[in-house]
């Protein structure tokens, strides 16, 4: 039983939390995105945070949303592309193969958001992470 107990651990130690994707961020907005996960909602669409590995993003529910923060810009917004109000914040969305991916406009750093189909309609997300985007992601410019 001596030997069980320390592989127990062991596999216990490698199996908590969903392993999300690593992406290239912005550079100094690390000290955000950290107080904009631990302010985040606990519930989005109804579903409940779960742990996710590492520090470079924050999730809810299986299959996961999953929010990301100082991502890069995508390179499908342009200057033209349309933005979609929720709850204050602007959003640029694109259709995903799973569901839809959206990504902040008009801020000081871009998050994004994966919402996958299971969840529709799926802008219920937006609504419930928009108080931590407007808390911690200043405007710079209007969504028109």
């Amino acid at each position: 039983m001596k030997r069980l107990l320390p592989a127990l651990l062991l596999l216990a130690g490698c199996s908590s939390g969903l392993v999300v994707d690593t992406y290239p961020t912005t550079p100094d907005t690390d000290a955000d995105c950290k107080a904009l996960y631990a302010d985040g909602a606990q519930k989005v669409a109804g579903q409940k945070q779960v742990l996710v590995k590492g520090s470079k993003a924050t999730a809810w529910g299986d299959p996961a949303i999953i929010l990301r923060c100082g991502v890069t810009q995508p390179d499908a917004l342009l200057p033209t592309s349309r933005c979609d109000m929720v709850a204050g914040v602007g959003w640029f969305t694109e259709e995903i193969a799973d569901g839809y991916l959206f990504t902040t406009i008009g801020r000081r750093f871009f998050i994004s958001v994966e919402v996958p189909e299971a969840y529709d309609p799926a802008a219920d997300a937006l609504v419930d992470i928009a108080p931590s985007v407007l808390k911690h992601d200043p405007v710079v410019k209007d969504c028109v």
